[in-house]
């Protein structure tokens, strides 16, 4: 449960007024937890003397606000969504530890339905020859899967393993990449909004990003790579690859006009 320090408690109220599930109220001009709570954090956010804390969390993490670092320009952010690309070509090159764990971070402070920080995120970069030598191997088994389904990837997936059959080095599934990453998740629009994220942290780290729906349907139609990547029963939500990329793009791509209804 959310703990409130009552010694360092001034009972503004901010944190009564602003939690979501209305744990807490002011008794006696201090501020009282009455029940558990999603433990949004909302309450430790916005108390002014730092009264409020998680003990479970680690409350080490939290950071102040700061309006230098905290404020991205409207101009600048819509810069950077429209510059973003599709990376299908990338350089030899590991993404380095740090730089994935602030991606990873990225995906880890993203807002979840209920608060339930329930994805996990399987990182394939030190075994991923591994992963792939394993994929390749169960392909025929997907594909008798997919066949079975009546799944419309079965017949893009059966050309993709003819021309890997020809050419091991035309692989259409994982491209050059030298990081595969998969979000599992109860709620797939949980793995949705942190892949996200994760792609804007990802692009400001100097790499970038491919969203592999062939990867998921893969994944899904194989118990044995899903046993592999170790996330249980957890459904899979999406799937990347990332990486430095080989090719720089100099402008924006241009895009059809929005289907917007304005009421």
């Amino acid at each position: 449960m959310v703990m409130i320090d009552q010694e360092l408690c001034i009972g503004c109220g901010a944190c009564a007024k602003d939690c979501p599930g209305h744990a807490i109220v002011i008794k006696e001009k201090k501020a009282e937890v009455i029940r558990p709570c999603i433990q949004c954090g909302h309450c430790v956010a916005v108390c002014p003397v730092r009264a409020a804390e998680i003990p479970e969390y680690d409350m080490e993490e939290v950071e102040e606000y700061n309006p230098d670092t905290f404020r991205l320009s409207p101009e600048n952010h819509l810069h950077a969504v429209k510059f973003r690309r599709s990376i299908r070509n990338y350089k030899d090159r590991p993404l380095e530890q740090e730089k994935l764990e602030r991606i990873l971070d990225a995906g880890r402070y993203t807002a979840t339905a209920k608060n339930a920080q329930a994805c996990t995120f399987v990182v394939v970069q030190e075994r991923l020859e591994e992963f792939k030598a394993l994929f390749w191997e169960e392909f025929p088994s997907i594909l008798d899967t997919l066949k079975e389904k009546d799944s419309p990837y079965f017949s893009p997936f059966r050309y993709f393993y003819k021309q890997w059959e020809k050419n091991p080095e035309n692989d259409t599934f994982f491209f050059n990449a030298p990081c595969f990453l998969m979000i599992a998740a109860e709620n797939p629009l949980d793995g949705g909004l942190a892949a996200a994220n994760m792609e804007n942290q990802a692009v400001a780290e100097g790499a970038g990003v491919l969203y592999s729906g062939y990867l998921v349907g893969a994944l899904l139609a194989s118990p044995k790579l899903r046993e592999w990547l170790g996330t249980g029963d957890k459904r899979v939500a999406c799937c990347m690859l990332l990486g430095y990329p080989a090719v720089s793009y100099k402008r924006t791509a241009p895009r059809k006009k929005a289907d917007i209804i304005w009421k």
